[in-house]
């Protein structure tokens, strides 16, 4: 398609230099050639010139430009490469251009050089701060890619030009350069029209006939759609109507939208051009929304951001159309934006070479497009490059797909094609994510047998419910894309949850649920810190006052005194080794004495409790304060030693002697 249609949707934007080749008569001689967009014969020229070790900024630009605009990347690179070396003042768009030809050849390290080159040059260029604002967006696509999705070169497929694909009653509408006849000056094959095939009962299609009626003429037409009530399709046709081939002042014949009507015989007549048509601009690639009550379309019309944008504009009751808007700026770039399409939940798919892809035109989706459009006047629209497999380092374009039947087909000519466009198509399949963990123990680590597992969706309702087996673990299989929320219960702990969105690209997800014991067995000689999960007894420094932090976690030792009151408990506070000895084993009984203190304060009869300040005779680690240790220990290490412990010395009339 691009080496057809796109020749006179966006001929605009082909830089032609005015430059004359001094002592170079051969070159000077293809120069109207050249004008007239002849690429194919010029190049042939341009290319023995090149070869013969001539160079110029000019000879360079024209011999990339007719590789460029052909799609042959490979080419375009080596030129345009040619072209960078010679080191001169050129327009930046030639190092847009030379950006897409190395992506389109996968070298995308050296493309970023160019396109950061090129958004140093034109800052305030859309593609470039679309490139600068994710110059990791191939790690992005790479996320968003699918590779269990199996693509599928259509057997209808030719050596000429194919794509465009809708589908319609029980087969498939596209455009196709097969017809024969005469051809097309810009690529050597015949013009396109419109063909429709069914599908036969095991899934393939049928014979390829033409669309019948008055929509096919001997100059180009394409990309079709037909509305809800099946009674009109829009498409796109070369400004030829009523016999009439007419051009612009600059000699080219633009694209146009056309409506046809079905005829009581099933064939396509009354022909219709819409209104905003113009022999100035082109107008092309029509889709309908759910309803038939919006119609988008590529346009190069005044007040398009770059070489082609996307449109809508409203669709009256009789058929009619309204007046076209530009969707903004987050939709439309100084690139292509072209072949929009419009599913049944109101996203639209589009092909652009504006925004960070894999070379040449890309597929994006903005979600939920048309509800904001209907809704709302912001046109502040999301947007996301659709992945592996429907792009890559060709020009894919021509997105469809069908949410009912689960089929999507979309065009391309990537390597491995059978002509210069082919149609792919695939089914899509759920996405699956598989979701392996564990429900384990948070103080020991320890599996948690015969706990729930419980998986809810972002609203909270309940899809899936386990239980685990000894070892603890668990595996359950979840959409890609989507927020969960998954769970683990038990009697006697306290719940663990953990809420995520799964990626859109399949791979195993790992979780560990870790649930804190809730009823815990409490015997002589435990301590009611580890039980309580009771972390240090902050003072201010040098004082030993109750501060209200500390107040906050004594209160979890009064709560449990209150309840067993047989319990009897020693409290023993620590010190780090940092300071004299003496000092902290002072400082850490005065502490002791005003948490024993406390409590009494509290109602705790004195009787059950005793306390003691070890300063710091009873480290837990190796962060001694010798010379030769104190470097090795971290301000955490020694922070272990800071501690308060609220040991069990009897309960119930059994004292820890009696464990011990």
């Amino acid at each position: 398609m691009k080496a057809n249609l796109r020749y006179t949707l966006f001929t605009f934007f082909i830089a032609i230099s005015s430059t004359v080749f001094a002592q170079n008569g051969k070159i000077q001689s293809v120069k109207d050639d050249y004008r007239d967009f002849a690429y194919v014969k010029t190049s042939e020229v341009l290319l023995e010139v090149a070869n013969k070790g001539y160079k110029s900024v000019d000879l360079f630009q024209k011999l990339g430009n007719s590789y460029y605009f052909r799609n042959e990347m490979k080419d375009a690179a080596k030129w345009y490469g040619e072209l960078m070396a010679m080191g001169e003042v050129i327009d930046p768009e030639y190092y847009f251009r030379y950006a897409l030809a190395l992506k389109g050849i996968q070298k995308y390290e050296e493309s970023d050089v160019w396109m950061k080159k090129f958004n140093e040059l034109k800052p305030e260029d859309l593609r470039g701060r679309a490139f600068m604002s994710k110059v990791d967006y191939k790690a992005t696509i790479e996320d968003l890619s699918r590779d269990d999705i199996e693509v599928v070169n259509l057997d209808i497929n030719t050596e000429f030009s194919d794509f465009g694909t809708i589908e319609y009653e029980n087969g498939v509408v596209f455009a196709s350069a097969r017809g024969g006849g005469r051809k097309y000056r810009w690529n050597e094959e015949p013009y396109l029209d419109l063909y429709s095939v069914e599908k036969t009962e095991d899934g393939s299609f049928g014979e390829v006939n033409e669309i019948e009626g008055d929509v096919n003429t001997k100059f180009h037409e394409s990309s079709a759609v037909i509305s809800p009530n099946g009674q009109y399709m829009f498409f796109t046709r070369n400004n030829f109507y009523r016999l009439k081939y007419k051009e612009d002042d600059t000699g080219i014949n633009r694209l146009q939208l056309y409506r046809a009507k079905l005829q009581d015989d099933g064939t396509w007549g009354e022909i219709h051009k819409v209104h905003f048509n113009s022999e100035d601009y082109s107008v092309a690639h029509p889709t309908l929304n759910l309803t038939g009550s919006r119609l988008y379309f590529a346009s190069d019309m005044p007040g398009t951001y770059g070489q082609s944008d996307i449109f809508v504009v409203d669709v009256n009751d009789d058929g009619t159309l309204g007046e076209p808007e530009n969707l903004g700026s987050s939709i439309n770039t100084e690139g292509q934006e072209t072949f929009p399409f419009i599913n049944t939940n109101g996203d639209l798919y589009y092909s652009s070479t504006g925004f960070p892809g894999l070379g040449g035109l890309d597929v994006f989706k903005s979600e939920g497009l048309d509800k904001i459009v209907e809704t709302s006047n912001s046109r502040n629209f999301p947007i996301e490059n659709v992945g592996k497999p429907v792009n890559s380092s060709g020009d894919d374009f021509g997105y469809y797909e069908n949410l009912v039947t689960k089929r999507v087909y979309f065009s391309s000519n990537r390597e491995g094609g059978k002509g210069s466009d082919d149609i792919y198509t695939f089914e899509i399949t759920e996405c699956t994510q598989l979701i392996a963990g564990t429900v384990l123990d948070k103080k020991t680590m320890e599996p948690i047998a015969d706990a729930s597992v419980v998986l809810f969706d972002a609203e909270g309702t309940e899809i899936e419910r386990k239980t685990v087996g000894t070892d603890g673990s668990f595996e359950l299989e979840a959409g890609c894309r989507m927020e969960y929320l998954i769970r683990g219960e038990k009697e006697t702990y306290t719940g663990d949850e953990k809420r995520f969105t799964t990626p859109t690209k399949k791979q195993d997800l790992t979780i560990q649920l870790l649930l804190e014991k809730d009823v815990q067995e409490i015997s002589p000689c435990d301590d009611l810190a580890k039980i309580l999960d009771i972390p240090i007894i902050y003072f201010d420094f040098d004082k030993s006052n109750i501060r209200y932090d500390a107040e906050i976690e004594l209160q979890k030792v009064l709560a449990v005194l209150n309840k067993y009151p047989t319990m009897n408990i020693d409290i023993r506070s620590h010190t780090d080794c940092r300071g004299p000895a003496s000092y902290n084993e002072k400082l850490s009984e005065r502490r002791a004495q005003s948490t024993r203190q406390y409590l009494i304060d509290k109602g705790i009869d004195a009787e059950r409790l005793t306390a003691k300040g070890y300063g710091e005779s009873r480290l837990v680690n190796d962060c001694g304060c010798e010379p030769s240790s104190e470097s090795s220990c971290s301000e955490e290490e020694h922070q272990l030693n800071r501690r308060s412990e609220f040991i069990i010395t009897g309960i119930n009339g059994k004292t820890c002697d009696d464990k011990q």
